[in-house]
């Protein structure tokens, strides 16, 4: 066995950390999802492959909420409030009804099999539905990779939404897993009768109101005061603002949750409004934030993988298999068809492309720790039956997206790359990009001049092949090149 100590955390770290990225690189030419190798290389070093001892509960949670923080905060920077909007009353359906929906499908079902006497799998009625609790929300980490990780273009605004539901559905799961799990703590089976059934939704609605509530309120406010703090103070050095941007998320974190609001929706929230407002040094920021997540996330799939007991895990194999195959085949895309019908728009082929995009990931193994930590009798089995499902829909689900993607039609052409690596302030004008066509040289003419560009738009550079060339008006053009041009953000090029 091998410990983390205070003079081996780096060694052991640094090696993990980079065997981890090796093996991503080979897995991910069979088209696994790269999160999930991460997972996998954790159990390779764990206690049951070579002999990396971690076991404490309570650091891996505090890990998670810190790379959650960070990676919806990011998730938000880079959403577009204009591509959200069409499909606002959707996600926010999925990522509350669809939720709810789930774990009334899933905790009947799992009552129902640990019923079955062919099963040494038991859990009482409330924790049925905690384990099913855990797993009722998509993760945010793992949509977000998964669908920008692989460049998909989708119709029908599918990207947004899938967006959207698994960054804001964590608070609905969150609830019902905190009150789950009071009830599992204060009651058994046979008092179930005795409960004050009436207080209890009202008590629990309060709470999802007041989650949501305050988690909406203080991540907007959040977001608006840090737009007006990176405007007004200025700093020598340009790395600092991406720090103090950070800082800032986590005081939003801690703040809401100090309020009894929901912080993940906060900072996720906070990041939509940062990323869609005038910003100093916006390119360095993302920058920042994309590595801080790719840190994050490889650290806490890591410690994660590292956390599980294989041996232990295998012996709920088949009751996890059959929970997992039924939330996938099932409860799912009965969630999303339920939740969707009131939305007449969205086509047969989007309802059943998102009922297949029900990735669990991260955000449910931290949620079954919640039962671990605060000792609910069977929450050794709540964790290791949702570490098998996460692994179960990442390879199933999270392995076939694009090809489900292709068969549905559903897939838009690769969207054009910059030829140019150039960046402006925001309130410096608008880039755009156009590649000269013979069409082109035949009605305008060859040159700068000719093109007849409106006031305001100027041509910044010229790429002709591996060169790079600052124009003037007299510069002769040629097929197939490619110009970068700069505008007023009142001009429109065409």
């Amino acid at each position: 066995m091998i410990f983390f100590t205070s003079g081996n955390i780096l060694f052991i770290g640094s090696i993990l950390i980079f065997c981890s990225i090796l093996i991503t690189k080979a897995g991910g030419r069979f088209g696994m999802p790269t999160l999930l190798l991460f997972l996998v290389a954790g159990m390779l070093f764990g206690q049951d492959g070579l002999g990396i001892q971690f076991d404490n509960v309570g650091q891996a949670q505090f890990v998670g909420m810190v790379a959650l923080c960070v990676i919806l905060f990011t998730g938000g920077v880079e959403t577009k409030i204009s591509d959200i909007k069409p499909v606002l009353g959707p996600g926010l359906t999925l990522s509350t009804v669809g939720v709810l929906l789930t774990t009334l499908f899933t905790g009947a079902f799992i009552f129902g099999i640990s019923e079955w006497e062919l099963f040494s799998f038991q859990l009482p009625l409330v924790t049925c539905f905690l384990l099913a609790a855990t797993m009722s929300s998509t993760d945010s980490a793992t949509v977000f990779n998964i669908l920008r990780g692989k460049n998909m273009r989708l119709k029908n605004n599918l990207q947004p939404m899938l967006e959207l539901e698994s960054g804001s559905n964590d608070p609905m799961a969150y609830i019902l897993t905190i009150v789950l799990i009071q009830l599992a703590l204060t009651i058994g089976d046979a008092e179930l009768s005795t409960l004050n059934a009436p207080e209890l939704i009202v008590s629990s609605l309060t709470v999802l109101v007041q989650q949501f509530a305050a988690g909406a309120m203080i991540g907007a406010g959040a977001g608006f005061a840090t737009l007006w703090c990176m405007k007004k103070v200025n700093l020598n050095n340009i790395p600092l603002y991406s720090i103090m941007l950070m800082s800032i998320v986590f005081f939003t974190f801690a703040m809401t949750d100090m309020l009894g609001g929901n912080g993940y929706l906060a900072v996720y929230i906070t990041g939509i409004i940062v990323g869609n407002n005038k910003m100093k040094n916006r390119k360095q920021v993302v920058a920042f934030f994309d590595g801080l997540t790719w840190i994050m996330q490889i650290g806490m799939f890591l410690l994660l993988g590292l956390l599980v007991n294989p041996g232990e895990m295998w012996k709920t194999a088949v009751a996890a298999l059959l929970i997992g195959v039924f939330m996938i085949v099932v409860a799912r895309p009965l969630s999303v068809f339920i939740s969707l019908l009131p939305f007449k728009n969205i086509t047969l082929a989007s309802r059943t492309f998102i009922s297949w995009v029900g990735l669990r990931g991260a955000v449910p193994i931290i949620f079954a720790m919640y039962p671990v930590v605060e000792n609910v009798p069977g929450s050794n089995d709540i964790f290791n039956i949702v570490f098998f499902i996460t692994l179960l829909s990442m390879v199933v689900q999270g392995g076939t997206i694009a090809m489900a993607a292709s068969k549905m039609n559903l897939l838009l052409p690769p969207e054009a790359k910059s030829h140019f690596d150039v960046e402006l302030p925001d309130e410096a004008g608008e880039l755009s990009e156009i590649t000269v066509t013979a069409e082109l040289l035949e009605e305008k003419g060859n040159t700068l001049q000719a093109l007849g560009l409106p006031k305001g738009v100027l041509v910044m550079l010229v790429k002709r092949g591996d060169r790079y060339m600052v124009p003037d008006g007299s510069l002769k053009l040629s097929e197939g090149d490619h110009l970068l041009m700069v505008a007023s953000s009142d001009v429109e090029v065409a």
